[in-house]
């Protein structure tokens, strides 16, 4: 768990802009967040802005997690992430200001993983990844089991109509048909849905 490689996306703050308060704030924010994650054993593997190049620049370094740094208003910054994770979806841990309750719906619609309001003390960020990590790790064996579930149910549906063919082309029943499908299945090597699915294929075309 230790040498999770992270990448940190946040407001890239100029040193002449401390001045400004809230980018101080934010400025503190972040320099806490780093400290929290190196004390912790983890990576960083960048800290980039929240910008048009964000989903090649992830897609290049390949993070195990990305935590968004964001003062308050984050949905900029998600829509970028969310182009960034669309084909290959990470952990997305989002430290921000923003308290309203549409903003935290929006950001975890958008699949974000945590979303940490106020706060951020060093000591805290390792139990919040870890959380967000379980979380997402649980997420994403749902969504499989759901994929498979569609798979097997649309391999039951091609098989059930290559049988129907089979029955009505060869004056078979049922199980004389399943058989037939299982028989041409052993001899090509294939599964059973593929040599359904071909014979289906024979019959559209003609």
């Amino acid at each position: 768990m230790g040498s999770l490689r992270i990448v940190v996306v946040n407001s890239i703050i100029e040193a002449d802009q401390e001045d400004d308060e809230q980018l101080s704030a934010q400025a503190v924010r972040g320099r806490a967040l780093r400290i929290g994650l190196l004390e912790a054993g983890y990576d960083i593997v960048a800290s980039l802005p929240a910008d048009i190049f964000l989903p090649e620049r992830i897609a290049q370094l390949q993070p195990d997690m990305i935590i968004v740094d964001a003062e308050s208003d984050a949905r900029d910054v998600l829509e970028h992430i969310v182009i960034a994770t669309r084909d290959e979806r990470r952990p997305i841990v989002l430290f921000t200001e923003d308290e309203k309750r549409s903003s935290m719906e929006a950001a975890m619609a958008a699949g974000v993983s945590a979303y940490i309001v106020a706060g951020l003390q060093t000591a805290r960020v390792k139990p919040v990844l870890e959380v967000a990590m379980a979380r997402f790790n649980q997420e994403q064996k749902l969504l499989t089991e759901l994929s498979d579930t569609r798979l097997k149910l649309a391999d039951r549906k091609i098989i059930d109509r290559a049988k129907g063919l089979l029955m009505a082309r060869q004056n078979l029943s049922e199980e004389q048909a399943y058989q037939k499908l299982r028989q041409l299945a052993m001899n090509k090597n294939i599964k059973l849905a593929d040599v359904a699915q071909r014979i289906v294929d024979v019959e559209d075309l003609l």
